[in-house]
């Protein structure tokens, strides 16, 4: 019924954005990495699922529409709602999820919230037939030149060098850019300050 939102992040909440389109807040709910992406003012599209029940109306919302397929995939499996849904794209990605699904992982499954070894079986039985190895890979190579492309704009070489040092500490290399992204305080050419308030946000 309402397959995206663009509008202006007005507020957020812990597990939620107040996206304001048209003078009206949208309530939107997302996984925590998502939020941590948002700044509050910015410009944004969101990919929503649009949940009717009798006692609520909910808006679930990703940042781009692979996210949101995976979501409306994993709503298929008996027994997960939208908020499990939202949970396992909270504790994987949705590349994660299809290598786990296609390599009968039940370990990285289970490391999702709230999902346990019966469930991540059960999601691994379900999901099978809806993933092939050929389009997890091209998806994964396709985000990681998504993500490439991003990185190369608006990162002075101090940020840059930033995130190669987290990478160094052992930080993930999405984790350390996205610390870094945050730390827009910081003066952008000092590696120190950058590497301080980047940690702050880890």
């Amino acid at each position: 019924m309402i397959s995206f939102i663009r509008g202006k992040a007005a507020d957020m909440t812990e597990t939620s954005v107040i996206l304001e389109a048209g003078n009206i807040g949208y309530e939107i709910f997302m996984t925590g990495n998502a939020l941590s992406r948002i700044h509050i003012g910015e410009e944004l599209k969101i990919h929503t699922y649009f949940q009717v029940r009798e006692d609520a109306m909910q808006l679930f919302g990703f940042l781009n529409k692979d996210d949101l397929q995976v979501f409306k995939l994993l709503l298929g499996v008996n027994g997960v709602g939208p908020k499990a849904a939202l949970g396992v794209l909270s504790g994987i990605t949705a590349d994660e999820l299809r290598f786990a699904v296609l390599s009968d992982d039940v370990k990285t499954l289970s490391k999702a919230p709230g999902i346990g070894k019966k469930t991540a079986q059960k999601l691994i039985l379900e999901l099978k037939d809806k993933f092939s190895l050929q389009e997890a890979f091209e998806t994964k190579l396709a985000h990681e030149q998504e993500t490439a492309g991003n990185a190369a704009t608006g990162m002075t070489d101090a940020r840059q060098e930033a995130v190669e040092a987290l990478t160094a500490l052992g930080y993930s290399s999405t984790d350390a850019l996205r610390a870094v992204r945050m730390a827009v305080d910081a003066d952008p050419d000092d590696v120190e300050a950058i590497l301080k308030a980047a940690l702050k946000n880890m």
